[in-house]
């Protein structure tokens, strides 16, 4: 297109030219870490941010009439959601098998 894509070391597509190195030494591939996330308690305060609101849409009559009638419903499927994530979580399938 322009003179000045060419002179930027990138391509038409944005992708760097052979300028870029292609390798990662082993020092950068050791500095990355996977981050220990406690998910367990993440899912538990999720379930308990769901029942909050469902009590909420229960309690206050505005936030489950009319055009808000699926409110409620929408908080059920979330803990029903949340709780097969939590069951999954705790059994340990897949990567989750360390998380807690």
């Amino acid at each position: 297109m322009s003179g000045a894509e060419g002179s930027s070391g990138r391509g038409a597509d944005g992708i760097p030219g052979s300028g870029a190195p292609d390798t990662v030494s082993g020092r950068e591939v050791e500095a990355l870490q996977a981050l220990h996330v406690p998910t367990q308690r993440i899912i538990v305060i999720g379930l308990a941010l769901w029942l909050v609101a469902l009590a909420a849409t229960l309690l206050v009559p505005a936030l489950h009439e009319g055009d808000r009638s699926w409110w409620p419903w929408a908080c059920v499927a979330g803990l029903v959601l949340g709780s097969l994530g939590l069951l999954y979580v705790r059994r340990g399938r897949g990567n989750a098998h360390d998380a807690g």
